[in-house]
């Protein structure tokens, strides 16, 4: 069995390190802080696959996290997004890292 702590820890630590990408080259950053976010909510198991499963959870997590998530998928395919929507999207990534990490470990 994994000790919660260590995947605690080790979020912190590369969230760290891409705060510091962030400041440099946002867009380029964002499909990494993305995917960060994306293990930690697979690891507390949201169901980030299935739409009609959203009963009985945090609502407006998913709903941050796919809306940041389209933003991403957008810069990864090299269309032309505003500035503003990724500076959004780091700003919902930014929330559900900050909730995650507040939370006790189940």
């Amino acid at each position: 069995m994994r000790d919660p702590g260590l995947d605690r820890h080790n979020w912190q630590t590369e969230w760290e390190q891409l705060e510091d990408d962030l400041k440099d080259a946002p867009a380029e950053t964002l499909p990494e802080i993305g995917d960060l976010v994306e293990r930690m909510l697979r690891e507390r198991r949201f169901p980030l696959d299935d739409a009609v499963a959203d009963d009985g959870i945090e609502l407006e997590v998913l709903a941050n996290y796919r809306s940041a998530r389209e933003i991403t998928t957008q810069v990864e395919r090299g269309e032309n997004v505003d500035p503003a929507e990724i500076g959004q999207a780091i700003h919902n990534f930014r929330d559900i890292y900050e909730q995650l990490i507040d939370r006790p470990d189940n």
